[in-house]
This record gives C-alpha cells, sequence and structure tokens, in this order.
C-alpha cells in the first residue's frame, strides 16, 4: 500500500504516552483453575474444510480481510460468512460431524439472498468484513456487512438467508469505506446503538489520502421504535481499523473505545468516546484523565487479563503490540502499558528467520487448551509488500501461565503459516469443546485449523474441562449484549463481557467458551446489561448450556449429530 509505506518507513516500535504510568496498574495475576498446559495440537484442514474463499484486491483491500462465526442454521454449529475483497464472499454452511474433520459447504448467492441487490450486499465484490449480531431480537442471526460503501445490516431469515436490513430499518449506513464496527443497547432501546468505522476518504470509488470520520447510529426516538435517526459524525477520524463498546468503569455505561491507523494525520491517536444514554457522544480528552495513545491501530481484544474486575485492552499495530490496563481507581480513563511485563508485545517474528518488524491483526482471548487460564492469538501478516516490515511473519498463539504472563506455542500447536493474515475466528466448529481456527489471508486462501487437543488428525483428545455458554435475556437485547459472565472455580473467578465488535474487521456469536483444567465443574453468575445480578449456578463440566434471566439453573443443550 504505496501511502503507507511512503510514511510508515524507518517506524519499528509504536509510541505510548505516560509510559511511566505503570507503577500505578494494578498487577494481580489471572485467576486460574490449576496447573497451566502445553499447547494444543492443530490439524491444518485448509485443503479439505471446503472453505474456498481468496480475500484479494490492490491496496484499496490490503487492511481489511474479516471473517465472521455465527450460526445462522439454528443447530448449534457456526456457520462462517468470508469476505472476498475485490472477489466474492461467501456464506459456509457447517457440516462438521461432532468431534470430526471440519467441513462446509458454500451456500449458493440465490439462496442466501432476498432483495439484497441481486446478493451484491452480502456475497458480490466490494465486502472487506462483517460482524454478527441480533438487531430486531428475534432469535434469529443478522449481520452487519462492512463494504467498500458504507455499511450495510442484513436482516436474517433463518437457512442462511437475507434479506435488506437498512431498509428495513431506515438505516443510513454511510457511504464511505467501512472497516470498524460495534454495537451496544442503550436503555430500553428496541435497536442497537451502531458505531460506523470508516478508513480512507473515497472520491468516485477511488480511495484518496485523508482519513473519513467515523459515524454513531442510534435509534429513532419515539413513534418509530424499529428505525435508525439519521448518524451523527465522530470527529475527528483518524483511519480507524477497530471499534469496541465496553464498560471500561464497570458503571453501567458502554463507552466505545476507537483503535485508528493514525499515520495519515501526525496528530492522530487512539480515541476513547463516551456514550451516555441521551446525551451527545463527547470524546475524552486528557483533562479527564485520559492518557494519548499512538499505534498503528488495527484491531481491539478485551478480557480481564490481571483479574482485578476490569477489561483490559489488547491494541495490535506494527511493532511492539500494546496491553492497556486501568490504572488504580478507576475513576479515570487512565490506561497504562503492561505488555511487556506480561509477554506480549510480539514485536517480531519469533520463526522463519525474519528479524524485522511484525505486523499485527486481529488479536482475540480465548482458553484453547482448556487449562483455564486465558490465551491470546495475534493474526500476523505484511501489508502488501512493506520493506520495513517482515515479511515472513507468522501468527502468535500465546499461552497463559499462573503467573500472568504468556509464552509463545503456535509452532508446538503446528498453525505456523507465512500467508498474510488479516481477520480470524476462534470457535468450537465441531462441536467437540475444543476451539477451532479460522484465519483469512491476503491473497491466499482461507487458513483452517482443527483443534484435536492431546489427540491427532485421527481422534481429538481432552486436555481440560470446558463449558460452552450461551445466555439470553427477553426483549429486544436477547443475547444480553453487555453483560458480565462470572466463572467460579474453588476461590478463583474470572470474568468475560459479551461484546459486538473489536477484532479486525470480524466477530462471533454464538456459544461462550470457557476453559476449566482440571476442575470438574463450575459456579456461573450473569451480571446482566441493566445491573442486575443472577443468581450462582452450578454446572458440571464438559456441556454445553443455555442460561435464560431469571432461571433458577442451566438448561442443558445437547448438540444432533
Amino acid at each position: 500500500m504505496t501511502r503507507r509505506r511512503l510514511v510508515a518507513i524507518g517506524v519499528t516500535l509504536a509510541v505510548v504516552g505516560s509510559v511511566g504510568a505503570a507503577a500505578a496498574i494494578r498487577v494481580l495475576s489471572p485467576a486460574g483453575n490449576g496447573a497451566a498446559l502445553g499447547p494444543p495440537h492443530f490439524v491444518n484442514e485448509s485443503a479439505t474444510a471446503g472453505v474456498a474463499t481468496t480475500y484479494d484486491g490492490d491496496s484499496t483491500y490490503a487492511t481489511g480481510g474479516g471473517v465472521a462465526a455465527f450460526d445462522c442454521t439454528g443447530d448449534g454449529r457456526p456457520e462462517l460468512f468470508v469476505a472476498g475483497g475485490a472477489n466474492a464472499s461467501a456464506i459456509y454452511r457447517n457440516e462438521s460431524p461432532i468431534g470430526g474433520a471440519l467441513r462446509f459447504e458454500a451456500v449458493a448467492p440465490t439462496a442466501a439472498a432476498a432483495g439484497v441487490g441481486a446478493g451484491s450486499a452480502l456475497v458480490g465484490p466490494g465486502v472487506l468484513g462483517a460482524y454478527p449480531l441480533d438487531v430486531d431480537g428475534d432469535g434469529v442471526a443478522d449481520l452487519a456487512v462492512l463494504r467498500i460503501d458504507g455499511l450495510h445490516l442484513l436482516r436474517g431469515l433463518g437457512e442462511c438467508r437475507f434479506t435488506d436490513g437498512n431498509s428495513a430499518w431506515s438505516l443510513d449506513g454511510g457511504s464511505g469505506m467501512t472497516t470498524g464496527f460495534s454495537a451496544t443497547w442503550e436503555g430500553a432501546a428496541s435497536l442497537p446503538t451502531l458505531a460506523i468505522g470508516r478508513y480512507l476518504k473515497m472520491a468516485a470509488g477511488v480511495e484518496t489520502s485523508d482519513c473519513d470520520d467515523n459515524l454513531l447510529v442510534r435509534p429513532r426516538a419515539g413513534g418509530t421504535p424499529s428505525a435508525y435517526a439519521p448518524p451523527s459524525t465522530l470527529a475527528p477520524g483518524f483511519c480507524t481499523l477497530s471499534m469496541l463498546f465496553s464498560d471500561w468503569d464497570r458503571s453501567g455505561r458502554r463507552d466505545l473505545r476507537v483503535t485508528n491507523d493514525r499515520q495519515y494525520y501526525i496528530d492522530g491517536e487512539e480515541q476513547l468516546w463516551r456514550i451516555a444514554t441521551g446525551e451527545a457522544p463527547r470524546l475524552y480528552t486528557d483533562a479527564d484523565g485520559w492518557r494519548r495513545v499512538e499505534v498503528w491501530g488495527m484491531g481491539i481484544a478485551s478480557y480481564d487479563v490481571t483479574g482485578d474486575g476490569y477489561p483490559d485492552v489488547y491494541l495490535t499495530s506494527q511493532g511492539d503490540n500494546k496491553l492497556q490496563a486501568l490504572a488504580a481507581g478507576a475513576s479515570q480513563p487512565s490506561f497504562g502499558d503492561i505488555a511487556l511485563a506480561r509477554g506480549v508485545t510480539a514485536a517480531q517474528p519469533y520463526t522463519g528467520g525474519d528479524s524485522l518488524p511484525s505486523t499485527a491483526w486481529h488479536p482475540e482471548f480465548e482458553d484453547v487448551n482448556n487449562d483455564g487460564l486465558v490465551d491470546l492469538f495475534v493474526s500476523k501478516g505484511n501489508v502488501n509488500v512493506m520493506a520495513d516490515y517482515a515479511a515472513k511473519d507468522p501468527s502468535n498463539l500465546l499461552l497463559g501461565r499462573p503467573d500472568g504472563t504468556f509464552a509463545e506455542g503456535a509452532e508446538a500447536a503446528g498453525i505456523v503459516s507465512f500467508d498474510r493474515g488479516r481477520g480470524a475466528a476462534l470457535a468450537d466448529l465441531n462441536l467437540d469443546g475444543l476451539l477451532d481456527l479460522v484465519q483469512v489471508n491476503y491473497g491466499r486462501p482461507v487458513g483452517v485449523w482443527r483443534n484435536v487437543g492431546g489427540g491427532d488428525a485421527s481422534a481429538s483428545r481432552a486436555m481440560g474441562g470446558w463449558l460452552g455458554l450461551r445466555v439470553g435475556e427477553p426483549g429486544p437485547n436477547r443475547d444480553a449484549i453487555g453483560a458480565w459472565i462470572e466463572i467460579r472455580v474453588g476461590d478463583a473467578t474470572t470474568r468475560r463481557e459479551l461484546t459486538v465488535g473489536g477484532g479486525h474487521l470480524g466477530g462471533e456469536l454464538g456459544w461462550i467458551h470457557v476453559g476449566l483444567g482440571a476442575a470438574l465443574g463450575a459456579d456461573v453468575r450473569v451480571l446482566w446489561p441493566d445491573g442486575g445480578a443472577g443468581p450462582w449456578l452450578h454446572a458440571a463440566a464438559n456441556q454445553f448450556l443455555e442460561i435464560e434471566r431469571g432461571a433458577t439453573a442451566p438448561r442443558p443443550w445437547t448438540p444432533t449429530p
């Protein structure tokens, strides 16, 4: 990507303000459920899984490439929507047998699209990524498709069929190059509030060298409960590549974190917008305690890594990546970097012989070996042909350890690839309690790896206990986005916030995976989006469970063959 290369030459490490502030950050270790386990074994099934899409295109598409994992058939298995860039995108129906080899079948464009401009907004060229969410609370997943020409909501009809959601909900999704998205529910609104991140301004279908402003879209107030108001502008924009609504201070208000590929403006930086119901959005500044952060922002992942009850934020970049933790007190949005102390800077390739700085894209916190300690996957790949950055730049699989640090495990796990990675998803694709991996690559076919734990290609073998959880509540926010799930094993409690957004141009909706280590079960509690706390419910290990608001016990769910 020519302009990016000209500006980025000579830059090897991102700069973060207030580095010395790390001393004021909580440095608790995470709540663990036992001893750390080694890397699981992944079997490369890219050539046989049936996911044939290749994300590609000229420099306009170099910073895109996402995948959405969600159930659009109702059988509990996650389907895949894969962006194609200048090529056609595709929906893949999950036909994987339980615990068996991963197998997908492409859904014909005519079968997937109903009145969506002959399917172009869904599977035609021009798609950069997508996020699944249930916009209208009908129990059927919808899709927010990020395109070169704006955001297109697609309303799910069941059986992986979609119709035009922009028309159904009167949404103006903008007309710019859409590269970021997040959603949350405010108060009793019948539709979610949407954040739309945009990259470069477009002129006659061609990218310019100027960053576009972002948009915030809220439901129309009064009289029209299922329609959107015109978007408001979030300015300035610094070439956004990821957005995330998150309750950073546990106040019950979900503010908007924005990560920016800021090199297009000398004065660009990361942003946090205050989003309060009934108020105009307001950008946090140094007067609020916000500390300026400048990175080549690519992706966002959020998880309570430190175990202090607040979400920590991982930001991918070129060179070293950042893990931001909230300074003691939580009264101000003052974050400091603990990436070096935790071993997650991931600044250079760990294998392949290339010592130049890395380029990181999609981050995701999950427990891939089920030892009860969260792990971190980071997709990697050169933007295009940037001579100052590593050409052989494999993705990271950083395994959590009991002391709160992480150690590289990708080589031992068998997922090393030198394709130029972009978006990715960790999801239990064959419902065996082990998280599998899908990675979109720029100019190369999608990578698909089956997690077999301690086993091999012939049979998977468990490494630790697990739970698959799905929570729900009545009303428009069917999937309880904004809730927190607490999992207690003995004296240790881990916490997870339910969000839509983050990552790099894609995300997941469905089963929430929990590793339990050697524990035979766990106590689970849901803190609902409105602040109400559900009861502690006991769950035996190694099963899928549904938790509905008001339930006195979780409901077991059994996958069908």
